[in-house]
């Protein structure tokens, strides 16, 4: 039988930010970013990059859109303009969402027409004396600015992938070694790195093509490199891509695990590993592809559930999804315009159970056992927590047995049926579970989440519609 385990008196870790988002979200009439939205789902960061959208017309974030003219005096504060980054990134502060700056491009030249901004700079130490200024707007008020000491700054993003790099591998290395020097010379407080890898999906694919295996000897030789003597340069953390297909949501473990062991290899035990893109692309990629819009509804919405469950134990340190724009086919969050008569998608609903646990602060010992199934659960002083995932298109009965629970717990469900986590009454222990097809249904000692008005029943009125499970699909 399927089975949830859960030992709410052994303490493991602090539940991770695996919350964070990719792109503030602009709604939908340009005129603000989504700050009660965001406050509800709790994402710790937001990574900026290829941020757009109908308010600023783009001008955002990339060192040549703050820095429009790389002839003109770095250290003049008329030579930058920070106006609409300054603007996006208050949405996001008064949010209380961190950004994660990539100092860099947005990808470019995706129809091979011409491109202006992907090349290497001409000087790579006046491009790191640019993004000293950047770093001193935002966190030493320099040019007007502002004191948030911000953490994490990344250089570049995706290098390998000629979209956003035109120069050589050797090119990038060297504006990476001069620039995260610099950087932490003048900020040795702060946490430098990048590169914001493409993705490493000939570890497990035999069949990729030699493009994407050149992405593992990128990473390889980029570490050889920072840690070599003659061209060491600080790493404090190393970011990654990965964008899940019909291999499900294993497959983060799989590349954590590399990541882990080749930065290890080489040393850097104390560089974090950041997965700072990802998304389930099963039905959005490929010859069988049925579109982004699944993203937004159960298929994805359990998927993006159960990955979160299994990076709380993997060597992942953070995460961060892409993407939040309402605008943008890869945004799982938002419906956009509203077509379906609301904005949240049911896969919001997952980052907001997700981070009814962050709050209440500290993982404890969880274990599952059966097909499709995933757990996990936190705890407070007062309070406890967990959520258990049903990533099957067929209803499933499971033995949940917990240890040390405190008070009663109340149950809020996430499926077809109920698409907002719906409270839907309480459990006492030693009751079996019945999980609808494809679902989440959150625990907590809490309190009610929500006012939505619900049956009391687990089970949902009728099936998930004929939407496919995504682990069947070939």
């Amino acid at each position: 039988m399927n089975s949830v385990n859960i030992d709410f008196t052994n303490a493991i870790r602090p539940v991770k930010e695996l919350h964070g988002v990719n792109n503030c979200p602009i709604r939908p009439n340009g005129s603000e970013a989504c700050q009660t939205e965001l406050k509800n789902i709790g994402a710790p960061y937001c990574r900026l990059h290829d941020t757009g959208g109908a308010w600023g017309l783009g001008h955002y974030v990339d060192i040549p859109n703050v820095f429009p003219n790389f002839d003109a005096d770095e250290n003049d504060p008329a030579s930058y303009d920070f106006a609409f980054t300054d603007a996006l990134l208050e949405g996001l502060w008064l949010s209380g969402v961190k950004p994660f700056y990539r100092l860099g491009v947005t990808i470019e030249n995706t129809w091979k027409i011409k491109a202006y901004n992907i090349y290497p700079p001409k000087d790579f130490a006046k491009w790191a004396r640019i993004c000293e200024h950047i770093v001193r707007h935002y966190n030493e008020g320099w040019a007007d600015g502002f004191e948030w000491n911000l953490e994490y700054w990344e250089i570049w993003g995706e290098p390998e992938n000629p979209p956003l790099w035109q120069g050589t591998r050797e090119q990038y290395f060297e504006l990476y070694r001069i620039s995260a020097n610099h950087l932490k010379k003048c900020f040795p407080h702060l946490k430098i790195g990048g590169y914001g890898g493409c993705g490493f999906y000939a570890v497990d694919d035999d069949t990729c093509t030699d493009f994407f295996k050149s992405f593992l000897t990128w990473f390889e030789d980029f570490v050889d490199f920072v840690t070599a003597p003659e061209t060491k340069a600080p790493l404090d953390f190393f970011s990654w891509h990965l964008y899940l297909d019909k291999r499900g949501p294993e497959r983060i473990d799989v590349h954590a695990k590399y990541v882990r062991e080749v930065l290890d290899r080489a040393g850097l035990t104390e560089t974090e590993s950041l997965l700072d893109e990802w998304n389930d692309c099963t039905y959005s990629w490929g010859k069988d592809s049925l579109g982004f819009d699944l993203m937004k509804e159960m298929p994805c919405a359990v998927s993006i559930a159960a990955a979160m469950a299994l990076m709380q134990k993997s060597s992942v340190d953070k995460a961060m999804y892409y993407d939040a724009q309402p605008t943008r086919s890869y945004c799982g969050l938002f419906y956009f315009p509203g077509s379906k008569g609301h904005f949240l998608t049911p896969t919001y609903f997952t980052f907001k159970a997700f981070n009814e646990l962050y709050k209440l602060g500290t993982a404890v010992e969880c274990t599952y056992e059966g097909e499709n199934i995933y757990a996990i659960a936190a705890k407070s002083e007062s309070d406890q927590g967990f959520y258990v995932v049903n990533r099957s298109n067929n209803e499933m009965t499971f033995q949940l047995n917990v240890k040390g629970a405190s008070k009663p717990f109340i149950l809020h469900l996430l499926d077809e049926t109920h698409r907002t986590l719906e409270p839907i009454g309480t459990w006492s222990a030693g009751e079996d579970i019945v999980l609808p097809p494809l679902s989440v249904v959150l625990f907590t000692t809490s309190g009610e989440i929500n006012t939505v008005t619900t049956p009391t029943s687990l089970k949902p009125k009728h099936a998930a519609n004929g939407i496919e499970d995504p682990t069947e699909r070939k």
